[in-house]
């Protein structure tokens, strides 16, 4: 995954210390109730997309965007499933960040599944009781999109 110019951009002035960042995770469900994932080309592992906000962005066209740019598909955001902090995380290089993730709940609109791009090396549906193997916090993201509650879930 290219580290946006902004990121690097700040990561000249912080060096490595912990950056509060914002990203976006779209749970994408068909009308079958099948699930997109794609499979990350920085770890090989099965993720929803999403990605960083980037600056003067709007959160939901930034997961419209994200999607797009990592699984071919065209979607249309229905509604914010989970406002979250990760935990903070360190890359290999040294850099360190927490996300505020914002998962939205999207229905594809256009597009197929498509991973020749640079971000992921397949793209596939998914039925919801047959999920490859992710963290909690993905499978929760995916939990908290099928769930019908009147707002977002979020820790108090």
């Amino acid at each position: 995954m290219p580290v946006p110019d902004f990121l690097l951009a700040l990561r000249s002035h912080v060096g490595h210390g912990l950056l509060p960042l914002v990203g976006v995770t779209a749970v994408v469900v068909n009308e079958e109730g099948e699930v997109l994932l794609h499979r990350r080309a920085d770890d090989g592992r099965w993720a929803t997309p999403g990605g960083i906000l980037e600056p003067e962005e709007e959160p939901a066209r930034a997961v419209v965007r994200e999607v797009r740019e990592e699984t071919g598909v065209e979607v249309e955001v229905e509604r914010l499933t989970s406002v979250l902090a990760q935990e903070p995380f360190t890359y290999p290089n040294g850099d360190r960040v927490q996300i505020l993730d914002l998962a939205f709940r999207c229905r594809p609109v256009g597009g197929a599944p498509d991973a020749s791009g640079d971000e992921s090396l397949d793209v596939r549906w998914f039925p919801p009781g047959a999920l490859p193997d992710m963290p909690q916090r993905i499978l929760d993201r995916i939990g908290h999109a099928h769930e019908d509650r009147p707002g977002p879930f979020y820790v108090t």
